[in-house]
C-alpha cells in the first residue's frame, strides 16, 4: 500500500464540479492499494501516518503530529500509485488490486483513520476527481508498507 501524504493549509477534491471533500490543514493523502496489500498494511500505515510528526511547533520545527496538530485528512484513491513505468512507455496496472480488493482496504484505512477520532473526508473510489490543495512548506512524504 502506497501513501503520498502532503501537509496542506487546504484540501478539496470535486467530482462533476461538485465538492465532494474539504478540508483544512492537515493531509491530503493520496492512497494506492497493491495485489498483495493485507488489513496489515491498512494498520502499519494508519498506525505510521497519525504518529509522524511533520507538523511545525511554536518553533518552526516538525515535531507535532496530526491529532496534536487538530488537522483533518481528505483520502484520495489513486490505483495509479501501483504503476509500473520501467518497461517502456505505457505503465502497467498488473499490481494494483482489484476493484473489489482496493475498495475494501481503501474504506478499512478511512475507518481505521476515523476511529483515531481525526476528521475525515474522502474522494469516490474509482471515480475522476479534480483534487486541489495548498501544499504547506512544500511537506511531502511518499510511505510504502512494503518497506518497513
Amino acid at each position: 500500500m502506497i501513501a503520498v501524504l502532503q501537509r496542506v493549509t487546504a484540501g478539496k477534491v470535486k467530482i462533476d464540479n461538485r465538492i465532494v471533500g474539504d478540508i483544512d490543514k492537515g493531509l491530503v493523502i493520496l492512497l494506492g492499494v497493491h495485489c498483495d496489500d493485507k488489513e496489515e498494511d491498512v494498520i502499519f500505515l494508519v498506525h505510521k501516518i497519525i504518529g509522524l510528526r511533520i507538523f511545525n511547533d511554536n518553533y518552526g520545527k516538525m515535531n507535532i503530529s496530526l491529532k496534536d496538530a487538530d488537522g483533518s485528512v481528505l483520502v484520495i484513491s489513486q490505483f495509479t500509485l501501483c504503476g509500473d513505468w520501467r518497461k517502456g512507455r505505457r505503465p502497467n496496472f498488473t499490481k494494483a488490486a482489484d476493484p473489489d480488493k482496493g475498495k475494501l482496504l481503501y474504506d478499512r484505512f478511512i475507518d481505521a483513520i476515523r476511529n483515531k477520532d481525526i476528521n475525515v473526508e474522502t474522494g469516490e473510489f474509482g471515480a475522476a476527481m479534480d483534487v486541489s490543495l495548498i501544499n504547506s512548506g512544500p511537506v511531502t512524504f511518499v510511505l510504502d508498507s512494503h518497506d518497513r
